[in-house]
């Protein structure tokens, strides 16, 4: 018979794709979770990782069986808290979020569900779509685009996108400029991948003349410190720069377009929804809404 421990242990596997990862996750040895995936395998009678040294990764058997596995899991934890006397569901999420959501958006949203525990991944929409088609994640709010096909996307929410520079910039409190006016402009921009990038190479970027310097940061704090020291301009979300705008120490330039773009909710095509998962997305959901 198949055990609840030797799922865990694969799925931990599955998700780290290395055994030192998931023993500390299971609080386990590594010769135990080595013992119990092979008891798995044995009786499966399939190998479920292609050994690829130092790391395990799943084959063709071992991505059928995480979905499967996953969702036993979570069906297990919802039966094991369904007569909790609270009655509100129990459990770690385990969450990614986009840069401009996880630190401007999300931690007001969690701090509306009290008791919620979870533990959050901030990366970009590439990475976290990634770990998302990978089961790392139960779910993830983005603010880029999915291209992954295995994974279910929703809007959420409206987002606006602002050009800002320093506030001494010779452009800034200037009405209704043309694109023109950034001709040989320097920019601080997000890296490839990112969703602020995304936006900034399809929408501005073939809308702009020459480009001056252009410096990359992996993280919207040093673009935004970056912008402050006057290295340039960048395309930043209104939710992330208002505080600096309203303290003057950031300026919005007045190019007379309107840009804005779709925060989104997003999670596996596969991924069974525990009573846990289906409460935050509808809180999300309503939140949305309003």
């Amino acid at each position: 018979m198949i055990s609840l421990k030797q799922l865990q242990v694969f799925t931990s596997i599955a998700r780290h794709g290395n055994l030192g990862l998931a023993a500390e996750e299971l609080f386990l040895s590594k010769g135990a979770l080595s013992q119990a995936l092979a008891e798995l395998e044995r009786r499966l009678g399939n190998p479920l990782f292609d050994r690829v040294h130092p790391r395990l990764k799943l084959n063709a058997q071992g991505r059928q069986l995480q979905p499967l596995a996953e969702e036993v899991l979570s069906r297990v934890t919802d039966i094991e808290h369904l007569f909790d006397e609270s009655g509100e569901p129990s459990g770690t999420l385990l969450l990614g979020a986009s840069q401009t959501i996880g630190n401007y958006q999300l931690p007001r949203l969690l701090a509306q569900q009290p008791g919620l525990q979870a533990r959050v991944c901030i990366t970009n929409t590439h990475n976290l779509c990634d770990m998302l088609a990978r089961f790392e994640l139960d779910m993830a709010l983005i603010e880029g685009e999915n291209h992954h096909p295995a994974l279910v996307t929703q809007d959420w929410l409206d987002d606006e996108m602002l050009i800002v520079a320093h506030s001494d910039h010779p452009l800034a409190g200037q009405s209704n400029i043309g694109l023109t006016r950034l001709d040989h402009c320097n920019w601080v921009l997000r890296e490839p991948l990112s969703g602020n990038r995304e936006q900034f190479d399809r929408e501005l970027l073939p809308r702009l003349g020459a480009l001056g310097n252009i410096l990359e940061f992996n993280t919207l704090e040093a673009v935004m410190q970056a912008v402050e020291h006057g290295l340039g301009l960048t395309l930043i979300s209104k939710r992330a720069v208002s505080n600096r705008l309203a303290a003057g120490r950031l300026a919005a330039i007045d190019v007379n377009i309107h840009l804005s773009r779709k925060l989104r909710l997003v999670w596996h095509k596969q991924k069974y929804h525990s009573a846990l998962l289906r409460r935050f997305i509808s809180f999300c959901q309503q939140q949305g809404k309003g």
